[in-house]
């Protein structure tokens, strides 16, 4: 277990060292990632869909906020949908300025999760999003989740409708703009994926935050198994197909995920545990601290030559 421990110093101390160039290559991989899932997705706009462009705008993500990550996917996806049908931009528009609205307003600390939320859904493990929000955040981050699985349905439902919404150029404009809306809108499988992570990570929220010994462990444990209860139930409720393979294999790389991010973040002893007791001259205070597991680990230091 030593092992773990002194592993996850070493990669803790390289990070710290190296920390600006670390955030600036990851906000280059998930920006080419999340603008190339995009255009495989839509890419109804020709001058969007090149690699070339996908290059320039994930290379000016690099040294801009990770907000800016998010503004450049949304700016992609209501460019493509403006080159399929004008009320499909317009629609999309409205759901995500009603998002970021809101967003901005609550949670603006949570500005990854409303990029990581649909990637995960492509990558078949959107369980893993309510359990880390869960744990790193607090029951207001539901709200981050919540808009990241709206973002994704919202693209799903516009790349799937491509060819009815082509076909509707013979309706009017309030049947086009009524039919877009309620495909967005009136999707239960959506529904049931927002109301269970919302579920999940209010509850692993407030179980993590519990002083009792293991609750990080017991959150990512209950967590899990409530995300996964939430879906089945939801779905049978709402009679929408859910896969069981993929709910299952999606649990068990959250709960790998988790365990992961417990171990760079919330690794504590609990077996040395003191309660301390002081005063002042207005209060007692009773203080129940649990040691963090850290490792003595020799730093490799480079000789310097002797002085002649």
């Amino acid at each position: 277990m030593d092992s773990i421990y002194e592993a996850r110093d070493f990669i803790e101390e390289i990070v710290s060292r190296y920390e600006t160039l670390f955030k600036a290559v990851i906000r280059f991989f998930l920006a080419f990632l999340a603008l190339s899932v995009v255009n495989s997705k839509l890419g109804y706009m020709e001058r969007l869909d090149s690699t070339t462009v996908v290059l320039a705008v994930s290379l000016l993500c690099a040294l801009l906020p990770p907000g800016m990550i998010v503004f450049f996917c949304s700016l992609f996806i209501i460019l493509h949908c403006y080159a399929l049908s004008l009320e499909a931009a317009i629609v999309v528009l409205a759901v995500f300025l009603l998002m970021f609205l809101l967003y901005f307003r609550f949670t603006p600390q949570d500005t990854m999760a409303v990029l990581l939320t649909p990637l995960s859904f492509v990558f078949g493990m959107p369980q893993v999003m309510p359990v880390i929000y869960g744990l790193k955040g607090s029951p207001i981050s539901a709200l981050s989740v919540g808009f990241g699985a709206v973002a994704y349905f919202t693209v799903d439902f516009i790349a799937e409708a491509e060819d009815k919404i082509r076909g509707m150029k013979d309706a009017t404009t309030v049947e086009r703009f009524r039919t877009i809306l309620d495909g967005v809108i009136k999707n239960n499988e959506m529904m049931v994926y927002v109301a269970a992570f919302v579920i999940t990570v209010i509850v692993v929220s407030i179980i993590r935050r519990l002083s009792f010994p293991h609750s990080w462990t017991i959150a990512i444990a209950f967590g899990i198994l409530l995300d996964m209860t939430a879906i089945i139930v939801l779905s049978a409720k709402y009679d929408t197909e859910i896969s069981t393979g993929g709910l299952l294999f999606g649990s068990i790389v959250a709960a790998v995920v988790a365990f992961i991010y417990k171990l760079f973040t919330f690794s504590v002893d609990y077996a040395k545990t003191e309660r301390v007791q002081f005063e002042d001259d207005g209060y007692y205070y009773y203080v129940k601290a649990v040691p963090k597991i850290r490792t003595r680990r020799k730093k490799v230091r480079s000789r310097e030559p002797d002085d002649e």
